[in-house]
């Protein structure tokens, strides 16, 4: 089964449509910031989210709750603006601005700060889309051609060469047996919280 999260009016085709306005195609209403979602454990094979990660009020609980409804090796298909795009400010209901390596925190590659949550994610692609102009001069090809030169483009390129939308396609890993256990993510999220740890 798919998983459409924020699905508005135009649910993707074949999936179960969540949102919280009840006038969207939404088979589903709920609000993503009120966890747990009304799903069981381990329920999709595919969860789509997009541009709605923007909007959440926690990322990191947002993509635990996404990786809880995923089967073991399920996918998570996100598209977000990329925070170089003039959308990405324009909309004054978007709470976070991200770029291509936001979510790496959940990978292997988290640059040490994989402390923030337990769930972790195999990164399967990461492509940006730029503004028309430099995808026209071949930027775009350039920009995902390997993931070196786009950081490279993150770091000293993107302001110029501006990105316009990121999406993600992510492999749940997680044990065969369950996911992690609910005091784990605790644990995790009293961390976050403020609390100090002993």
């Amino acid at each position: 089964m798919i998983l459409d999260i924020g699905c508005g009016l135009n649910k993707f085709p074949g999936s179960i449509g969540l949102d919280r306005n009840v006038n969207t195609n939404a088979d589903v209403v709920a609000d993503l910031d009120r966890f747990h979602l009304p799903f069981c454990d381990n329920s999709f094979r595919e969860i789509r989210a997009t541009h709605v990660l923007e909007h959440v009020a926690d990322v990191v609980r947002t993509m635990e709750e996404i990786h809880r409804l995923l089967i073991p090796g399920g996918y998570a298909v996100i598209t977000t603006p990329h925070y170089t795009d003039f959308s990405s400010f324009c909309d004054p209901t978007h709470r976070w601005h991200l770029n291509s390596f936001s979510l790496r925190y959940f990978g292997e590659d988290n640059g040490g700060y994989g402390y923030y949550s337990a769930v972790r994610f195999r990164e399967i692609s990461t492509h940006v889309k730029l503004l028309a102009f430099w995808r026209y001069l071949g930027f775009e090809f350039l920009v995902n051609a390997s993931r070196p030169f786009r950081r490279f483009w993150e770091f000293y390129l993107c302001y110029l060469v501006r990105g316009k939308v990121i999406e993600w396609k992510l492999e749940a890993v997680k044990s065969r047996n369950g996911p992690e256990s609910s005091s784990t993510l605790q644990r995790q999220n009293l961390g976050r919280s403020g609390l100090r740890r002993p």
